[in-house]
């Protein structure tokens, strides 16, 4: 619920933010690059160090996770020609990275934000020291949804001595190559003399901007768990514990205030002090979590499986196995002081009402807590805020309007109700926590077919115990029922009926936060329904590359520009240009979410020639085929390089995935457009290029 809150409050603004960054290049992170030791002799080992500060609301991978998992990990490449004077003691070493698991790749990966830091140790062999490479990456955000493959060249000169008195280093700084010579003497730290960028976006003289959305998307995000937390808040109060405790509130206010003002002052008291008790509650959880513990409690099976539990245990005494209950002894002592009267009084009062109807609230506030807990310290603070101002609310309204208890309808067995249908989706949702660690530790307990079906016989239950066909021991028989109960039960049939097609490979993009990922589905029928379609698109000839290439299921086309180029000519179709990579997550969404919607389906199959250019792709082509760059002046000899070196030059872009759609004259017939998830927004922009290239 609150991803589609917050998906439908920045949506609009997503929409702009991609338009804007497919019209410039993306800068990359600014590199330090140096050794880690001024004073090197002869038998050393000393370390290279690679230090990134890099742009706020990116990130890079780092190098230590499987690097057949999909995205491109950092990786260093020393030019064994010109480098001299040491050997390599081991692999690059990521220092400290922060580490996810990734749903789209279904594994784990590591990853730096803010900063970053590498180091590769070697040991020096003689008095002259060249280490010339390059360190190639990807970075990645999640705001535009782009990923940008970049290579950091650099080159270090360095002296050693044969004893440590002797050892000097020759300091350089982070220059263009070709001013390299004029600072090879200076003495100071062993530097970078870097050459431009292969995807540079600005000149050295121009300034990098970025678009900052982090306090934007954060406000949205706690506006949506805000919003569930006061829903919560509402939903206790229907709750058996506290929903009679209504009236014992209204009774204790009206004798004891002396006139209507200070009966609605007290209210007031009683009900910030409802807000206090709780939000401190927040607080304390809050004040003892910091970054590494919160991946740490997102990512790790002893948290989740924790919560899983923790779930359980409140689903079993909702559902009536069990009465949760403080000790009466602490119960009573709190409500002493209750009535001793007074502010002190009506804080107790409070105070008493917060723990009598811990069995029932303690269940719904541990589920906020927990889903609070990964966060900073204001979204606790604020969702158990959110949840207090609902819990409080009615309580003051009925101590300020007492007439108002006489329209409330009595307490009964619809009470128990409530508590019985929040212990079947407490339930349902304790299996999301188990389902993390079941990914992050590859267990294979709760696969996406098994996970969909525990939800539908969960709910089919629901639906049936709210038609009165199923009774838990604190029920009363059920002679008829009433309509918002049985539209309660259409609504939750209808649920069952979406979740079914989901066994069999629908993709319910509707739960797809909630959901394990499709790869671990064990039939998926939808990719033999996706295989069948793709004849709608008959390729004539064998692609170049497509043994090392492949488009999603349900796709056919090329993996070379003027191959695919040809094609549409012979066609009479236009060339639709997917730049894309092997490590781009949100390339991946792309296919999974866009793509797969039979209407974008459709056109990309019948109305266009695909060509799909990988940025990302290392293998060399033969020497007949590598140019130098008009762009960099330098030798492109892999296929990624060259498709990157295209992309910049003919479209002034480096981000993916970028899609652009050209005539046969190689002419726009449409602005391209980046991370686009809007269905209607991508069909638009496929129908307005056909309908320009048959203009033309």
């Amino acid at each position: 619920m609150s991803r589609l809150i917050k998906s439908s409050l920045i949506l609009s603004l997503f929409l702009f933010l991609t338009n804007v960054a497919s019209a410039q290049m993306i800068s990359p992170p600014s590199w330090s690059i140096q050794l880690s030791e001024k004073e090197i002799k002869i038998g050393d080992e000393v370390k290279l160090v690679f230090k990134a500060q890099i742009p706020r609301d990116w990130y890079i991978y780092s190098n230590d996770f499987d690097p057949d998992l999909g995205p491109m990990l950092t990786e260093l490449e020393l030019d064994e020609k010109k480098s001299t004077g040491f050997t390599l003691v081991g692999k690059l070493k990521a220092i400290n990275p922060k580490k996810k698991f990734d749903d789209t790749w279904d594994g784990d990966v590591t990853y730096f934000e803010g900063s970053g830091s590498f180091e590769q140790t070697i040991k020096i062999t003689s008095e002259t020291i060249n280490i010339d490479g390059f360190l190639s990456y990807q970075m990645c955000t999640d705001v535009t949804g782009q990923c940008v493959p970049f290579e950091e060249d650099f080159t270090i000169k360095a002296k050693a001595a044969a004893t440590t008195n002797q050892a000097s280093a020759v300091d350089s700084q982070i220059l263009p190559a070709t001013d390299a010579e004029e600072n090879a003497n200076e003495d100071s730290v062993a530097q970078v003399e870097e050459s431009p960028n292969t995807e540079e976006v600005a000149t050295q003289d121009q300034e990098r901007t970025y678009i900052d959305l982090e306090g934007d998307s954060d406000k949205e995000g706690l506006i949506g768990f805000m919003i569930l937390a006061f829903l919560a808040g509402l939903a206790a109060l229907l709750t058996p514990c506290v929903f009679p405790m209504i009236p014992m509130t209204v009774t204790f206010f009206t004798g004891r205030s002396k006139s209507r003002a200070a009966g609605i002052r007290n209210a007031f008291v009683y009900g910030f002090s409802i807000i206090a008790i709780y939000t401190i509650a927040g607080t304390a959880v809050a004040a003892i979590q910091g970054p590494e513990f919160a991946n740490w409690l997102s990512t790790h099976w002893v948290p989740n499986v924790f919560f899983f539990l923790v779930f359980i245990f409140f689903a079993f005494a909702f559902l009536g196995m069990f009465e949760l209950t403080l000790p009466s002894s602490f119960v009573n002592k709190m409500d002493e002081k209750a009535d001793k009267g007074g502010m002190t009084g009506i804080f107790f009062m409070a105070f008493t009402l917060v723990l009598v109807s811990f069995s029932c609230t303690g269940p719904i506030v541990g589920s906020i807590l927990i889903s609070s807990a990964g966060g900073a310290l204001v979204k606790p603070i604020l969702g158990m805020f959110a949840f207090s101002l609902a819990f409080a609310i009615p309580f003051t309204l009925f101590a300020v309007f007492p007439h108002w208890l006489n329209s409330l309808p009595k307490s009964g067995g619809w009470l128990n109700s409530v508590k019985v249908v929040l212990g079947f989706l407490e339930l349902a949702l304790a299996f999301k926590f188990l389902s993390v660690a079941d990914q992050v530790y590859h267990w294979g307990l709760l696969d996406r077919d098994i996970y969909i079906a525990i939800w539908v016989v969960i709910f089919a239950l629901l639906g049936f115990y709210l038609l009165g066909k199923i009774r838990t021991k604190h029920d009363s028989p059920m002679e008829t029922i009433g309509v918002p109960r049985l539209m309660l039960a259409i609504s939750t049939f209808v649920f069952v009926v979406y979740l079914i097609p989901g066994l069999w490979g629908a993709p319910l993009k509707a739960l797809s936060g909630y959901l394990p990922p499709m790869a671990t589905h064990d039939f998926n029928i939808m990719v033999n329904r996706n295989s069948t379609m793709s004849g709608a698109n008959q390729l004539d000839e064998i692609p170049k590359y497509a043994d090392l290439l492949h488009f999603p299921p349900g796709f056919q086309g090329y993996f070379d520009y003027d191959q695919a180029l040809a094609a549409a000519k012979k066609a009479g179709k236009p060339l639709f240009i997917d730049f894309t990579g092997h490590g781009c997550v949100n390339c991946r969404e792309m296919e999974a979410r866009v793509w797969t919607d039979p209407q974008v389906m459709q056109r990309l199959n019948e109305d266009f020639v695909l060509v799909a250019l990988y940025i990302d792709e290392r293998f060399e082509l033969p020497e007949s085929e590598w140019f130098v760059s008009e762009y960099d002046g330098k030798e492109k000899k892999t296929i990624g390089k060259q498709n990157a070196d295209f992309q910049i030059t003919k479209f002034n872009n480096n981000a993916q995935p970028y899609y652009v759609i050209l005539d046969h004259n190689e002419e726009l017939l449409v602005k391209p457009i980046g991370y686009e998830t809007n269905i209607v927004s991508f069909v638009n922009f496929l129908d307005t290029a056909k309908e320009e290239f048959t203009k033309r």
